[in-house]
C-alpha cells in the first residue's frame, strides 16, 4: 500500500501537490522534499561552499514551507523554492558579512580591561600548559629544569646539587627544554613574550 502511495504522489505534477499540500497531506509534503531537497542543496551548496550551512539551509526552506502550507500563496513551486533558496542564501551571505564586519569591530575597539582580562587568561593557560609539561619530563630531566628556571641555580650548582657532571646537567636542561618547546607548540604565539624564560 505505502509503494502504492510513493507512486502515486511521484505521478502529481507540482500544482497536484501544492493542493494536497494545502489539505495537510504528508505524502505531498514527502514527494516535495523528494523532488526539490537535493537540487535546492545543490544551488545552495554552489554559492556558500559550505555543505552544513546549505543543508541547513534547505531544511529550514522546506521546514517553513510545511509549517506555512495552509497560508502560503505560491502558483508555481519550483520558481517559488528557487526564489526562496536564494534569497535565503543573500541572507546569509549578508548576515555572515555583519557578523564579521561586528567581530572586527569588537577587536579593534576592545576596551584596554578586555584585552587585559584575556591576556590574563591567555598567560594562566600557558602557565598552567607549562606546569603539565613539566610534570611529564622525564625525572632527572625535570628535577634540573626546575633548579635552573625557577630556582636560578647555575649549571656549576645544578651540578653539586644533583651530583652530576656539568656535560650531563647541559644535557638534561637542553632535552628538557626541547621537550616542553615541542609540549608546548600549540601555544607558540602565546610563547613568544616568554621565550626568554626557555632559553
Amino acid at each position: 500500500m505505502k509503494s502504492f502511495s510513493i507512486r502515486l504522489y511521484a505521478s502529481y505534477t507540482d500544482a497536484d501537490l501544492l493542493q494536497a499540500l494545502r489539505a495537510d497531506d504528508e505524502g505531498a509534503f514527502e514527494e516535495i522534499y523528494k523532488r526539490y531537497c537535493y537540487r535546492l542543496f545543490t544551488v545552495a551548496y554552489r554559492k556558500l561552499k559550505q555543505r552544513e550551512e546549505a543543508e541547513e539551509l534547505v531544511q529550514d526552506l522546506l521546514a517553513d514551507l510545511w509549517s506555512r502550507r495552509a497560508s502560503l500563496q505560491i502558483q508555481q513551486l519550483d520558481q517559488y523554492l528557487f526564489s526562496a533558496v536564494r534569497y535565503r542564501i543573500i541572507n546569509y551571505i549578508k548576515s555572515q558579512k555583519l557578523k564579521s564586519g561586528y567581530e572586527l569591530y569588537c577587536q579593534l575597539h576592545a576596551s584596554p580591561s578586555t584585552a587585559n582580562t584575556e591576556n590574563f587568561l591567555a598567560l594562566n593557560d600557558l602557565n598552567d600548559a607549562l606546569l603539565a609539561g613539566v610534570e611529564n619530563l622525564p625525572e632527572k630531566s625535570r628535577q634540573v629544569f626546575q633548579l635552573s628556571r625557577m630556582e636560578h641555580c647555575t649549571v656549576p650548582e645544578i651540578s653539586v646539587r644533583v651530583n652530576l657532571s656539568e656535560k650531563t646537567v647541559e644535557y638534561h636542561l637542553t632535552k628538557a627544554l626541547k621537550l616542553l618547546r615541542s609540549y608546548l607548540r600549540d601555544f607558540l604565539v602565546l610563547l613568544l613574550p616568554l621565550l626568554a624564560f626557555l632559553r
